[in-house]
Formats: C-alpha cells, structure tokens, sequence
C-alpha cells in the first residue's frame, strides 16, 4: 500500500522544531487575524456605536502584538519565490464605506508621510486604516486556511513591515488620543454633579 500523501503545506522541507514552532506562530497568527475580522466588522455594523472606540483600540493593540512577533523573527520565506494566487480578494469597500459612515467627523487626522525620511505632513483616515489592516489579515488568512503555513507567515510579515503596521499604529494613537478627549475632556462641573448624584441616590 503506497503511503499516503501528506495534506497540502509548504512546510514539507522544514526541520521537524523549526515545522513545530511555525505552525503554532501560524495557528496563533490566525486567530488573531480572525479575532481583528470579527471586531472590525462588528465595530462597521453600527450596531454599538458606543463602543467603536474602545473596540477599535482593543482590535488594534492586539493585533499589532501578532505583528511585532513577525517583525522580530527574520525573515520568513517560502519555498516558491513567487506569491501562489489564492484567488480573488475579499471585497473590502462596504467595510470601508461603512466605517466612514459611523466615524462620521472623527475619521480624517494629521498624519506624516514617513516619521523617518520624509516627516512631512499629510492626512489619514482611520476608516482607511482599519480596513487597509483587514485586507492583509483576510489575505493571508487563505493561504494558511488553504495549508500555505509559510506563505501565510511570509504575506503577514511582509505586509506588516511594508503597509499595515503603520497603519495600524498610526489608527492605533488616534483612537487613545480620541478615547483621552472624550474621557478627559468632560465638562468639570458636570462631572461634580454626577459624582454627587452618585453619592447621593
């Protein structure tokens, strides 16, 4: 009886420690790029409008954790010097439309073109950010559902250190600095009143 073929991976070749720990970084890749999926698509719903802010910024810093442990290993390279095609991507614009809609008056904030070599001033859009980030999550996410475990690893490191971490990070301090005004910024009088009306019920 021939032995059966090992299910689709190309992670074959890989030594069976270095196999092991690429496998659970990729396992763990995954769920947190399912969880910022989840999140983001709960946050465009509108159904919470309330909470798009704390959410957004739990989304982010966790997801920014997944990303600085790809940024801090070297680099991760596939077996095929080219990107398999896992066919067409998700269609993103209804998120995007639907987080400019809620972040209505919240979404465009001063950014730098590069903090590094060009400091200039420009402008970002957070419904922008969070959907540039769900792009390259969602997309790496079919390779690894598809048993592509390096190719997964290589797109979200790769992505990670070209485009959505910076945009993760930069949405990441407009909604703390958002989150510090509207928790911050309250009228004083207002909060004695509603310390009173706490101690006093």
């Amino acid at each position: 009886m021939p032995d059966e073929k090992p299910a689709s991976t190309d992670t074959a070749a890989a030594p069976t420690d270095q196999l092991s720990d690429l496998r659970a970084l990729a396992a763990d890749s995954a769920d947190e790029a399912r969880t910022y999926l989840s999140t983001v698509a709960d946050i465009a719903s509108g159904a919470n409008p309330a909470a798009a802010l704390p959410l957004g910024l739990l989304a982010l810093s966790q997801v920014l954790v997944m990303g600085a442990r790809l940024g801090a290993i070297e680099d991760i390279v596939p077996e095929d010097r080219f990107e398999v095609d896992p066919g067409p991507d998700v269609e993103m614009d209804p998120l995007r439309e639907n987080l400019t809609n809620l972040l209505e008056g919240l979404d465009e904030y001063a950014d730098v073109v590069d903090p590094v070599t060009e400091p200039q001033l420009t402008t970002g859009s957070l419904a922008n950010d969070l959907t540039v980030v769900a792009s390259a999550l969602a997309h790496g996410l079919r390779h690894h559902e598809e048993g592509r475990i390096l190719e997964a690893l290589w797109w979200w490191q790769f992505s990670y250190l070209s485009d959505w971490g910076e945009r993760a990070a930069s949405a990441l301090r407009v909604l703390q600095a958002l989150l510090a005004h509207v928790r911050l910024d309250a009228d004083p009088d207002a909060v004695s009143e509603a310390e009173f009306d706490a101690l006093h019920p």
